[in-house]
Parts: structure tokens; sequence; C-alpha cells
């Protein structure tokens, strides 16, 4: 399996969001299960199962691999989210 952080540049927030999905995999004792972050322009449902993105970047990402494919963050920085 593989899970996706998306922003609109790839480096912001997909990045933060894919570094605290490491974190917590890791602590979950999941190696089986990769992390990817992007930007809009480089989406697609290829890249990833399933999408973690913040509020802003909802719509943009469903629209893409939709709305079953993403979950949307109250707080990108919220590890227990």
């Amino acid at each position: 399996m593989k899970l996706g952080a998306c922003c609109s540049t790839g480096v912001g927030s997909s990045f933060m969001v894919d570094m605290n999905m490491q974190e917590v995999l890791k602590q979950l004792g999941r190696p089986d299960v990769k992390t990817i972050h992007v930007d809009l322009s480089g989406l697609n449902q290829d890249v990833a199962d399933h999408f973690f993105v913040g509020k802003d970047m909802y719509d943009a990402v469903a629209n893409v691999v939709g709305k079953d494919n993403v979950t949307e963050l109250d707080s990108i920085i919220d590890k227990q989210e």
C-alpha cells in the first residue's frame, strides 16, 4: 500500500504530512506501507492508493483521484488525526 500527500507545490504542506505519516507508520510497526508527497500537477490515480490532504486541497485532489481515495485533514500537523 502507498499513502500520498498532495499540495500545490509538493514541497510545503505535502512534505509535512508525508513526514508525519512516516513517523506514525513507524510507531505502528508498518514498514510495508510506503508514503509519497506530490504536487498537484504530478497527481494521478496511480501515484498512491489513498491521499491525505489539507482542507484547501481536498476538492482539487478528489476531482483527480476520486473522493473515496482522499481524506481531508482538519490539521496537517496533528499526528493523532
